[in-house]
């Protein structure tokens, strides 16, 4: 079993920062890419930032220059911190990765349970 486990969300003024942070566990060999995405209600889930395994990132442009997106391999964790919050940032933010099983060395695509962050006006 692989688990992905997300914490770090919350209530926040436009203006203001929140950081998550997200945990792999379990049967792993490997985690290659790792990467948040959001969903916002009445919406399709959206890429967020993504980071490989050498730490080469891709943001989406609404989020550029406000989010950072970096890991811990040791940890096996992946965090997002997050700047300039806006109103339309309010989502449910979710941990995804590409995990190589230590079992089967097969790898698979995991998602987190999600965190809602929410931003007010």
């Amino acid at each position: 079993q692989v688990q992905l486990v997300e914490s770090g969300g919350g209530l926040v003024q436009a203006g203001g920062s929140l950081g998550l942070s997200c945990v792999a566990s379990g049967n792993i060999f490997r985690i290659n890419a790792m990467g948040w995405y959001r969903q916002a209600p009445g919406k399709q889930r959206e890429l967020v930032a993504r980071i490989t395994s050498d730490s080469s990132t891709n943001y989406a442009d609404s989020v550029k220059g406000r989010f950072t997106i970096s890991r811990d391999n040791a940890k096996n964790t992946v965090y997002l911190q997050m700047n300039s919050l806006k109103p339309e940032d309010t989502a449910v933010y979710y941990c995804n990765a590409d995990i190589t099983r230590l079992s089967t060395r097969i790898t698979l695509n995991y998602w987190g349970q999600g965190t809602q962050v929410t931003v007010s006006s």
